[in-house]
């Protein structure tokens, strides 16, 4: 599917950077708030936005101490700037959803209450707060705070109005019979995950997976903002879903391709 866009002044057509034989996958290069404006009817918004925080710092990583500088798209912005730009690309994703949409939006302490505050400006409604518990979390090395073994998944409706879909047998049946609390104990990605290379903030296909279970229906469109290495992507192929993935990085749009190609080939095969 190309997409008309217009650059200082000028109409340019963007085509996908990659699309799947059957059109269900498909990633463009590009900024979020330029193709957002031009997709609409789409069901279910996963994004995963900056947190911001390369700012010098340092953390822990399989026991080393590194860098915590993702690249300019994570510089910090400054509190106003940061609420500006998360109030931009929600009203773009406002307007993409179908009227019964939602979205689920990740994030930590660093930037999760202004996509929250966002959110009731712009007219969502708000569904849960899902607290996403990571066992295995990277130990503090200033040892001046509590480690920090938790993101927030907030979910939410497109208005109030808007009769969202839930599917609460699957979650259920995945919760042992008891209803799913809004808990989820998931370790981050396994090395398998990141065998074609990895993405700073990437989320465990695991997580994905119970998202998109959650919230669609197959054959429903999923798109995500900021795709990173896709994984939002092979979660919504794997369950049945069709997908488009946003990133301004070429080089995680090239890992997601071939995230994607494994994927396929498993799919051929079983």
């Amino acid at each position: 599917m190309d997409i008309v866009l217009t650059r200082n002044g000028k109409r340019t057509t963007v085509k996908p950077f990659f699309a799947s034989e059957g059109g269900d996958f498909l990633l463009y290069h590009a900024d979020c708030l330029e193709v957002l404006p031009r997709l609409k009817d789409v069901d279910v918004i996963f994004a995963d936005p900056p947190y911001f925080l390369s700012s010098g710092g340092i953390t822990c990583h399989a026991g080393r101490m590194v860098s915590v500088d993702k690249g300019e798209w994570d510089k910090p912005r400054g509190v106003k700037e940061t609420h500006k730009f998360n109030r931009q690309w929600l009203r773009a994703c406002r307007k993409a959803l179908k009227k019964d949409g939602t979205i689920w939006v990740s994030g930590t302490h660093h930037s999760i209450f202004s996509v929250g505050f966002a959110m009731q400006e712009l007219g969502f409604k708000l569904l849960n707060a899902v607290t996403w518990f990571k066992p295995n979390a990277p130990p503090n090395l200033s040892c001046r705070y509590f480690t920090h073994s938790t993101e927030t998944v907030l979910w939410a409706a497109r208005s109030e109005e808007s009769k969202h879909y839930f599917d609460y047998d699957a979650m259920k049946a995945e919760g042992g019979g008891k209803q799913m609390r809004d808990l989820w104990q998931l370790s981050p990605p396994s090395k398998r995950e990141k065998a074609f290379g990895k993405h700073p903030t990437q989320k465990p296909l695991a997580l994905l997976r119970r998202i998109i279970r959650a919230g669609s229906r197959e054959g429903e469109l999923i798109v995500d903002p900021f795709a990173g290495s896709s994984t939002t992507g092979l979660a919504a192929v794997s369950l049945g879903r069709r997908f488009i993935g946003i990133d301004t990085d070429e080089g995680y749009l090239r890992l997601s391709v071939k995230r994607y190609q494994e994927l396929a080939g498993q799919m051929s095969v079983a």
